[in-house]
C-alpha cells in the first residue's frame, strides 16, 4: 500500500486575514501548510488542515472556510471570533 501525499498551499487571503487578526492580538503565528494524503489505487483521501500556531495552541483551518478548530476538529470557532479568542488565552 502507498500513500501519495501532495502539498497544499494557504489559499492567500485566509492566510492574509489570519495574520492581520494575529497582528491585531499582538501574536506572531507560524503557519504550516496541510495536505491531501491518497491511498494509491483505491478513492480514498484525507485532506489535512492548514496549521497555524500561536501562543502554544494550535489551530486548524481550511482553505475557502469561515471556521478555525482549536487543537481538532471537534471545537470550532468563526474566523471572526479568532481575535478574543487570542486575547483570552
Amino acid at each position: 500500500m502507498k500513500i501519495i501525499k501532495q502539498e497544499l498551499q494557504f489559499e492567500e487571503s485566509l492566510k492574509q486575514r489570519l495574520e492581520f487578526i494575529c497582528e491585531f492580538a499582538k501574536v506572531t503565528p507560524e503557519f504550516i501548510n496541510g495536505s491531501i494524503r491518497k491511498i494509491e489505487n483505491t478513492n480514498l483521501s484525507y485532506i489535512e488542515p492548514h496549521r497555524v500556531i500561536a501562543k502554544d495552541t494550535t489551530f486548524l483551518v481550511f482553505n475557502y472556510s469561515n471556521d478555525v478548530y482549536i487543537s481538532n476538529l471537534v471545537q470550532k470557532i468563526r474566523l471572526s471570533e479568532l481575535e478574543e479568542y487570542l486575547k483570552k488565552i
